[in-house]
């Protein structure tokens, strides 16, 4: 009961409508300064504070959306640079095969130009000392003919005297 009596008043169980009608007014006028004054700039706040976040998420969003492309360049980058790299180790795989071909077959045409060269000299030698061999037999059947000459021998001793030059010339080669 005491917060009935609170409710309607000091006075007790008379009803005041001048009183609620008063406070109402001033409720009311209370309300409408607070939305003049306090909630227009507070909701404009909440406004402006509203687009700053939706402006944020917008910018966010987009710069999601740039990395995301500035990944993917970088995958495509990333993935040219290795391809020609791999192309680039073939191409140095592919050269490097030519050179050594050409090497090889530089080394061969060079050792068979050398064995021509060997050959040809080992002929000329041989053909120099075929020469000088007629040479020493020239000068040796001249020798034993002025020393047939010299000694008239018989044929047996003559066929003797040849044979012993023709050693002594066989062993002097």
């Amino acid at each position: 009961m005491l917060t009935f009596d609170l409710a309607l008043g000091a006075g007790g169980s008379a009803f005041n409508g001048g009183d609620i009608l008063y406070q109402l007014i001033m409720f009311l006028i209370l309300l409408a300064l607070l939305r003049k004054f306090a909630f227009g700039p507070l909701m404009g706040i909440m406004k402006q504070r509203e687009e700053h976040i939706a402006n944020e998420i917008r910018s966010a969003e987009e710069k999601h959306e740039e990395v995301k492309k500035l990944a993917e360049e970088q995958r495509e980058l990333l993935k040219k640079a290795r391809q020609e790299s791999q192309e680039l180790v073939e191409n140095a795989k592919k050269l490097g095969e030519q050179q050594k071909e050409d090497i090889i077959q530089a080394a061969r045409a060079e050792a068979e130009r050398l064995k021509e060269s060997a050959r040809k000299e080992i002929e000329q030698e041989k053909e120099q000392a075929v020469a000088a061999l007629r040479d020493q037999v020239a000068s040796l059947s001249v020798l034993i003919a002025s020393k047939v000459i010299e000694k008239e021998l018989s044929e047996a001793e003559q066929e003797k005297l040849i044979n012993d030059y023709i050693k002594e010339a066989g062993e002097e080669l």
